[in-house]
């Protein structure tokens, strides 16, 4: 299953649901550049997320720090860490993604000396699967037997599953990370998730720096260090990108027109709109909703 629009809430939780039927964990495929927003947007949530890239290379951004993640390789990232990703060189790239609630890795006696103190380790938000390490490699081959057992999905198949999860969770903390944890790491990472909350909730109405560093409890220069230093981008920047990533959706409704769509999104002049949209995506709004309406892989500029 590929998931092409994300569903966040204000604070960028992904609201989607990382379950099978039974078993509280997804495992699917993902083509980045058939995202709505061409790459797949900044999020979080509450599982556990195993990536390996099957095809091309990724450029993913966990946090603050950027890691480029090629064929053959994989990443695990941490529970409740912002991150997002983006095709490399336009190479088609295609992972195989399994999520996975923290609680269903291990039993409830075995969850809070051997899951917990991974979640609430502040110094890896993220770890790199290389198949020239054993411990990698055997995650990386587990993910790809669950991926077969789903698509297959033989009798007993279900416990099969379980019993791979568990597998690669003790490969993981069997590699040697020493757990640290930071307060000022924990608060910077809440602050954060403040402002793109508060972001979320207001991105149609006038913002002003202001704004958005009183909702993190912080400076206005220190809220633009922030951005800088986890999103790399400035604060009202990262407004226009997100209204952008909005006006997508409601550009694809019929009845739309590009003006109502400007204003409904927070911009406050529709050849300002049009500018920053053509800068963003590549093509003006109307060319964009033509492109989208008519299904056509010509787009007009």
């Amino acid at each position: 299953m590929q998931i092409k629009n994300f569903m966040i809430d204000h604070s960028l939780k992904e609201l989607t649901a990382h379950r099978t039927v039974v078993l509280p964990f997804a495992c699917y495929e993902t083509t980045i550049n058939q995202n709505i927003n061409g790459y797949i947007p900044l999020h979080w949530h509450e599982e556990f997320q195993f990536v390996m890239v099957i095809k091309g290379e990724a450029i993913f951004q966990i946090n603050e720090e950027v890691v480029t993640v090629q064929k053959g390789e994989g990443l695990f990232i941490n529970a409740g860490c912002l991150h997002m990703a983006k095709d490399k060189n336009d190479s088609g790239c295609v992972y195989l993604c399994l999520n996975v609630l923290p609680s269903f890795v291990l039993s409830q006696e075995l969850y809070s000396t051997f899951v917990y103190p991974y979640i609430q380790a502040t110094n890896i938000p993220y770890i790199i699967l290389s198949a020239n390490e054993q411990w990698a490699s055997t995650i990386l081959d587990s993910m790809m037997k669950i991926s077969q057992l789903i698509k297959e999905k033989p009798s007993y198949y279900e416990i099969d599953i379980s019993v791979h999860l568990t597998y690669i969770w003790k490969n993981l903390i069997m590699n040697g990370v020493s757990l640290e944890v930071e307060q000022s790491e924990i608060v910077k990472s809440q602050r954060m998730k403040q402002m793109l909350h508060w972001i979320h909730q207001h991105y149609a109405e006038k913002i002003l720096l202001e704004d958005i560093a009183r909702a993190g409890q912080l400076s206005r220069s220190e809220c633009c260090r922030y951005f800088k230093r986890m999103l790399k981008n400035t604060p009202l920047n990262y407004v226009t990108d997100y209204r952008i990533q909005k006006s997508l959706i409601l550009l694809q409704q019929s009845d739309s027109n590009v003006t109502d769509v400007a204003y409904q999104v927070g911009f406050n002049s529709t050849s300002y709109f049009i500018d920053k949209f053509r800068n963003a995506i590549g093509m003006t709004p109307l060319a964009y909703k033509k492109y989208k309406r008519n299904g056509t892989n010509t787009l007009e500029q």
